[in-house]
């Protein structure tokens, strides 16, 4: 069995058509020498520098992540340039998904080449495939995902019971984590329907905030921003994900690829990986900066920036990081075959992270671990 994710909707196509088409929220925003506004052109997309050449030769990286924070370093570093700035003359092309298993069908049809995701899509694209349409490359974010619920009808964890609680997409990443929570609690779910103790409602992130105020919904487990949105609604934070895990650290995006872009534009994957660093460096440099850079892209997609009452809470909650907490990844693997979602997988060969081990000794970073699911 494997975590199923729908066809491409037209909804997306035209998503990322007016996520090209809407103009970048002008900030004036500059720090550790890149990023200013004097690498940007007159519509605020990020400049290829005069004299640039093409990496590998090639016209084009097509880059996809979600209109998420947790997503922060891609939105950072689009917003900033940053992976422009390392690509030379290789255009940054980027489209934006509401979740895990369309971006994989992306990166199966080669809509996309490289992707920030979730562990449970990337797991089931990897295992569906026989270990042969991706690699993990990279981590990007930990944390970030929370229970969220109507005080008035939910006031303990055992009362989430026989309430409807909503999740972005059935077998993405917070689907499992709750399905694996339901689990623990010993109450039982059909994984497919959804239907049983608990009420799992699959919804879009960008509606769940209309359907928790239409009373269609109870709570959701849900990434950041749209945990603090429901929040602003008036709901209660019941559970934090982060303390169900040691040292409260898991994986919640990584950076993959497609094995054969990996292949013949090694140079390509290791500009965007760079990309990414310096991304993660200047949102620990400038916090404030960062956030309001991310705020921006959000904008664009959305049309609506987040107010301070949801980005600051929403914004702290995430830990940024290049290390891809391999270790967490078995865990969440092990969460979706208890699910019923998927067999027994074999992760062995999922991550390549000597692209990104490469760069961080560049950079002066310290290496980071695969957990023994590296290729040999």
């Amino acid at each position: 069995m494997r975590i199923p994710g729908p066809r491409p909707s037209r909804a997306t196509r035209s998503g990322r058509l007016a996520a090209v088409a809407l103009p970048l929220l002008a900030l004036t925003l500059s720090a550790c020498g890149y990023g200013s506004d004097s690498d940007k052109d007159d519509s605020g997309k990020a400049r290829i520098a005069a004299g640039a050449e093409k990496i590998d030769g090639l016209d084009t990286v097509r880059i996809g992540y979600f209109p998420n924070l947790t997503h922060g370093t891609a939105l950072v570093g689009d917003h900033e340039g940053l992976f422009q700035k390392e690509l030379g003359a290789t255009k940054a092309s980027y489209a934006q998904f509401n979740a895990g298993p369309s971006e994989i069908e992306a990166l199966n049809s080669k809509s996309i080449d490289i992707g920030w995701i979730g562990p449970s899509p990337a797991i089931n694209g990897y295992t569906k495939s026989g270990g042969k349409n991706l690699r993990i490359i990279g981590g990007s974010a930990s944390g970030g995902v929370k229970l969220v619920v109507n005080p008035e009808k939910i006031t303990s964890l055992d009362d989430v019971k026989g309430k409807k609680i909503a999740t972005p997409q059935l077998g993405n990443t917070q689907d499992v984590a709750f399905l694996h929570w339901i689990s623990e609690k010993g109450w039982k779910v059909d994984a497919q329907s959804g239907k049983g103790d608990v009420s799992v409602v699959r919804t879009d992130n960008k509606i769940t905030p209309d359907a928790y105020k239409s009373g269609s919904i109870d709570g959701a487990w849900v990434p950041e921003p749209t945990a603090s949105k429901l929040v602003a609604e008036g709901a209660k934070v019941l559970l934090d994900e982060a303390d169900l895990w040691p040292d409260k650290k898991f994986v919640i995006t990584n950076i993959i690829v497609r094995q054969d872009f990996l292949e013949k534009h090694p140079k390509v994957v290791e500009a965007v990986l760079r990309g990414a660093v310096k991304a993660n460096q200047f949102i620990k440099d400038n916090p404030e900066k960062a956030k309001a850079a991310a705020n921006a892209k959000l904008k664009q997609h959305s049309g609506k920036a987040l107010p301070d009452g949801i980005i600051d809470p929403a914004w702290k909650s995430i830990q940024f990081t290049n290390d891809p907490l391999a270790a967490t990844l078995g865990s969440e693997a092990d969460h979706a075959v208890r699910a019923g979602l998927l067999e027994k997988p074999d992760l062995k060969g999922i991550y390549d992270l000597k692209p990104l081990n490469k760069v961080l000794k560049a950079a002066g970073e310290p290496a980071v671990d695969d957990a023994g699911l590296g290729v040999e």
